[in-house]
């Protein structure tokens, strides 16, 4: 089976001669030096940002061996912290990759997901953090634990989150990113991606969440600078706006014959409406419907109810910074068109016998697929267009995006695991003992990721994003069906949402497994699969799945017993702001762990030099008294200072009306900026 990078050594490396030259070096070493000294020695924080506060500094200085440290960073991040971390955990290699070849192969219209994210970024904010946060909770499926009772539907979700994380998430974004560097240095894709996730695990377990959030934000700052660099060189050679509105539609491949084969002319013809997001609804690759009602639904469980993104949410420091991350990170959002987007087009243009390839001969001599590479667009332009110097900059962009994905979702797969999986296994396990585990599961994950990479670089590169697509639309509608309707409509029962998830994800996996098995129709063979299946556009198809799990979920619920209020209290939209005092449906169980958490453990009289050094590294040093409760500890120092109750929950998450009102504004002007885009590029 052919992989991305086979077939093209001796292309690429005629092209790009100089490939290695010590200043690509030196700027790469420099970037990864830098962001191993800030992962494992991120600027010191307080939770509550004020300078009379020292006794708080000195008291949580220390606290990386807790819960709320750990996977929370102490429920402290500022709004630039978020909003940074959101994006770059967003734009890994995959987006880079796939937005740039879409961009190459059929023009504007995917960036309808990226400008989707603005407005899903504003229920983020606005309506589904504080449910989370006044749940309490530290991950989204202990949310739906605390909503509806029971395990199952917990231990449900928690699997197929750490299913997405792997196979989905963690898998392709290895993939493109080996792809990346082997086109581009000619670097051994094992050697070179072991010791980008060696860096990676060594300040995510020492430092915790709080160093993978520093280490994003500082991701996201080369992300940007090594993107609009790029494109402001791409944009140079094309002739500007103009020159690439002009020369697109005009790209089209010298070669179309093999033989006695013709291309047909839609295979290699730019599309006539390149330059238009909403495309026919029967003919168009993404129909407008879709791109209305289809795409919101792949955004809301991506945005709003995935851990990797919410995570950050829930460790802000208080709702106007949770908002203000959230408005920041919607305004970057709208960047990628023309960074990431435009230049996979010009690429298009200016390389148009490689990028837009459609003879098997050809397409294999450029990039080893057999009918299109679109794919290497974007590597492409940074071989041709970046001199050197320059070019170690755009590749520490890309190990960057590939660095902050994969921090992000290892230290939200350990989350999930600690917290629904393990918890369920040890209900009574203390503090200390889950610190421990989420750091041994960061190992296993990394450990299983590199044993893991020989098998990723046989995946077949045009395979690869039709699995991203297929586990995106056949899978997650469902649990974004869910989280509405467990905010939204008190009246939903455990029972109506567990079948409404189990028969939700039973019909979309027969799809995805339908259009796997027969395979997608390309320009060299048409697709066997009946047309009910696999006929059916996947945009579409996301929003059959969503309807049907939304009847079922309250199909069920209306002929089961409701939830009693007493239970919702702060968990869904019409009880948000009840002062009333929560039963949790666990309340027993919850009752029986903090009990055991709470109680300080005995110092080892006798360790070695070796362990407690590597306590002392990790923070899971003991300490005299309440050292797994700071939380308690805090609120007892702030009491003494004459803090009202208030003011010491969760680092103050009450908003100031000044600031509620600024960034009020700044969302309605982030919205309207968007709406104006979607209306300039209709």
């Amino acid at each position: 089976m052919d992989v991305p990078w086979q077939g093209i050594t001796t292309d690429w490396t005629s092209m790009n001669s100089s490939r290695g030259h010590y200043a690509d070096i030196l700027v790469m070493v420099s970037y990864l030096l830098l962001v191993l000294g800030v992962g494992l020695w991120p600027p010191s924080h307080c939770p509550f940002a004020s300078a009379q506060d020292e006794y708080l500094q000195a008291l949580l200085s220390n606290s990386r061996g807790t819960v709320e440290e750990f996977f929370l960073a102490g429920r402290n991040l500022a709004w630039w912290l978020i909003g940074a971390s959101l994006f770059a955990s967003d734009v890994g290699p995959t987006h880079f990759v796939g937005l740039a070849g879409t961009g190459a192969a059929s023009g504007i219209a995917v960036v309808a997901f990226e400008w989707n994210s603005p407005f899903m970024l504003c229920l983020l904010g606005w309506i589904f953090s504080p449910i989370y946060i006044k749940a309490g909770v530290v991950t989204t499926p202990e949310y739906l634990r605390k909503r509806f009772g029971g395990y199952r539907i917990h231990f449900l979700l928690a699997v197929l989150y750490l299913f997405l994380c792997f196979f989905h998430k963690i898998s392709v974004e290895i993939c493109t990113g080996a792809m990346f560097m082997k086109m581009i240095w000619g670097l051994d894709v094992y050697l070179a991606t072991a010791v980008l996730l060696t860096i990676t695990g060594i300040y995510m377990i020492t430092g915790g969440f709080i160093a993978v959030v520093y280490t994003n934000a500082l991701h996201a700052v080369f992300t940007l600078l090594g993107s609009l660099v790029l494109t402001g060189y791409a944009f140079k050679e094309v002739g500007g706006y103009q020159g690439l509105q002009h020369s697109y539609l005009n790209a089209k491949p010298s070669i179309v014959q093999e033989g006695n084969w013709t291309a047909k002319p839609q295979c290699y013809l730019p599309r006539p409406d390149s330059f238009h997001i909403f495309r026919h609804p029967v003919t168009g690759d993404l129909p407008w419907p879709g791109v209305i009602l289809g795409i919101p639904i792949l955004s809301l469980y991506y945005w709003c109810t995935d851990q990797v993104f919410v995570q950050r949410c829930l460790a802000g420091r208080s709702m106007s910074h949770v908002k203000g991350g959230c408005v920041f990170c919607g305004y970057l959002k709208l960047l990628p068109m023309f960074s990431i987007v435009m230049p996979g087009m010009i690429s298009r243009v200016l390389y148009t016998d490689k990028v837009a390839c459609i003879t098997p001969s050809e397409c294999r001599k450029h990039c080893g697929t057999l009918t299109t590479c679109s794919l290497i667009a974007y590597p492409l332009l940074i071989v041709e267009l970046l001199p050197r110097g320059v070019r170690g900059l755009m590749l520490s962009a890309m190990w960057a995006s590939l660095m902050s994905t994969l921090s992000s979702v290892f230290n939200s797969a350990s989350t999930l695991f600690t917290m629904d999986i393990y918890t369920g296994i040890r209900p009574m396990a203390t503090e200390r003992e889950l610190m421990v585990t989420g750091r041994f599961f960061v190992i296993i994950l990394l450990a299983v990721t590199i044993t893991w990479i020989p098998i990723i670089q046989t995946i077949h590169s045009e395979r690869l994003f039709e699995y991203i697509q297929a586990v995106r639309s056949y899978l997650v509608p469902p649990i974004s069906a869910t989280f509405v309707l467990a905010i939204f409509c008190k009246r939903v029962t455990e029972q109506g949402a567990f079948w409404g998830l189990a028969g939700g994800f039973l019909i979309g996996f027969i799809r995805m497994v339908s259009e796997f098995a027969y395979g997608r129709s390309t320009c060299l063979a048409n697709s066997k699969c009946p047309r009910f299946i696999c006929g059916i556009h996947y945009l579409y198809f996301s929003i059959f799945l969503f309807i049907l799990t939304v009847v079922i979920v309250l199909g069920i619920s209306l002929v089961t017993d409701p939830i009693p209020d007493k239970h919702l209290h702060r968990l869904c939209w019409s009880l948000r702001n009840s002062q009333e005092e929560r039963v949790d449906l666990d309340a027993a169980m919850q009752g029986k762990r903090i009990a055991l958490r709470t109680q300080p453990e005995l110092l080892r009289e006798s360790r070695a030099c070796f362990w407690k050094a590597l306590d002392i590294i990790c923070g899971l040093e003991p300490i005299p008294g309440s050292r797994l409760i700071p939380e308690k500890v805090t609120m007892e120092k702030m009491k003494e200072h004459g803090a009202t109750s208030e003011e010491t929950v969760h680092c103050n998450k009450l908003e100031s009306p000044f600031w509620r009102k600024v960034i009020d504004i700044s969302a309605l002007l982030l919205l309207l900026v968007t709406v104006l885009c979607h209306i300039l590029y209709h």
